[in-house]
């Protein structure tokens, strides 16, 4: 009943356990940015959690496919030299992947075989699907957030066509890794209802305070 009685809403906790209290087939857009299994640890010493594991990753893809509506679509953001991971938990949750979009940075974030000028996602459906009546490239200009309230904090400006384009209007997106609230934002201020997810406590109040600076949201255990 979570998703019917609970939108635009802030939830800190297990994202897998909270998925399950909803009902199947609630959610019309999935927008998500996953620890990439990498073990990540910033420049200033900032990292995240689960990052150093891979037994989140099925379960929660799982749950994603359940409560996405038939004929939806989910985007994920994927650690390039874990996709092995990630695609198997994708196809084995249900999830075709039907498109891949690469988002180009203006400066690397790292340099070392080469320089590290995109972060990438792939954009993947539930069913039988329709074409949207518009397309988006699917390579997309990537602002520097500045990663001042997360890590690995992803600018609005990029995620705006996606919501606008694969979540009808009126539509629930969830982020069932929501970091600091980009993907909900986005959502947010096309007139979209949203979910947001966070097992970091601290990460959950920083999406919360976001969203609240706007219309009053508020964060829920």
């Amino acid at each position: 009943m979570l998703a019917e009685k609970r939108r635009n809403v802030i939830l800190n906790g297990d994202s897998i356990e909270l998925m399950r209290r909803m009902d199947r087939d609630s959610v019309d857009f999935i927008l998500t940015d996953p620890p990439y299994l990498v073990s990540y640890k910033g420049r200033d010493g900032r990292h995240l959690r689960n990052d150093d594991n891979a037994r989140w990753l099925r379960p929660s893809v799982n749950q994603m496919h359940r409560i996405l509506k038939p004929g939806g679509f989910a985007i994920s953001f994927y650690g390039w030299n874990r996709i092995d991971l990630f695609a198997e938990a994708w196809k084995a949750a249900g999830f075709r992947m039907v498109g891949h979009i690469v988002f180009r940075k203006s400066y690397a974030s790292s340099s070392r075989f080469l320089r590290y000028e995109h972060k990438c996602a792939y954009l993947l459906a539930k069913g039988d699907v329709t074409p949207p009546a518009r397309t988006v490239p699917d390579v997309i200009d990537m602002p520097y957030s500045g990663n001042r309230l997360h890590p690995t904090q992803k600018p609005v400006e990029a995620l705006l066509p996606l919501v606008e384009v694969f979540c009808p209007p009126g539509g629930l997106v969830l982020d069932p890794f929501c970091g600091s609230g980009s993907s909900l934002v986005a959502a947010r201020d096309l007139g979209r209802d949203w979910i947001g997810m966070d097992l970091d406590p601290d990460h959950a109040a920083t999406a919360a305070r976001r969203l609240a600076s706007h219309d009053g949201e508020r964060v829920a255990g």
